[in-house]
């Protein structure tokens, strides 16, 4: 547990490092995203007139058994309105060595969510993040999603050249 801390100490170092990341929020996992787990954020007010990139972060381990990640998000805005998209990720390549980024295990992946994004309304926005997996001939879908860690939402300014 203590290498597990460690590392979560070194990329929070690192991204306080990085001045275009404004908000970074991560929900820890067991090492395994059940079906109707929902994961929430609520974001903070922010400039009306700037633009902002929206990543998706995930943590992984060699426990996960899929090269892509489907996820199911949702944006909520203050006076109600609900954008959800279902989005699929490549996790890794054709010969299965992971995309990520990191030593060992454990992969951190930089996910784009939306690009240039505008929060118009006054109040409170809401991002709930679920996993929408399946293996091939299932209709269900993957009750319990092994090998992911840690799941987060990140902010960063739109930065014009």
């Amino acid at each position: 547990m203590s290498k597990l801390f460690a590392f979560s100490f070194f990329l929070i170092l690192i991204f306080s490092c990085d001045s275009k990341t404004l908000i970074s929020m991560n929900k820890e996992l067991s090492g395994v995203w059940g079906k109707q787990e929902i994961i929430m954020f609520n974001l903070p007010e922010l400039d009306s007139l700037k633009g902002y990139d929206l990543f998706i972060n995930l943590r992984n381990t060699n426990d996960y058994k899929f090269n892509n990640l489907y996820l199911i998000v949702a944006m909520s805005f203050p006076y109600g309105k609900i954008v959800t998209d279902t989005l699929e990720y490549k996790m890794a390549k054709p010969d299965g060595t992971w995309l990520g980024n990191g030593i060992g295990d454990v992969k951190e992946n930089k996910l784009w969510y939306k690009e240039n994004v505008t929060f118009s309304e006054k109040g409170i926005y809401k991002v709930s993040i679920s996993h929408a997996m399946r293996n091939n001939g299932d209709v269900t879908g993957v009750k319990n999603l092994d090998g992911i860690i840690d799941v987060g939402f990140s902010i960063e300014e739109k930065t014009f050249k």
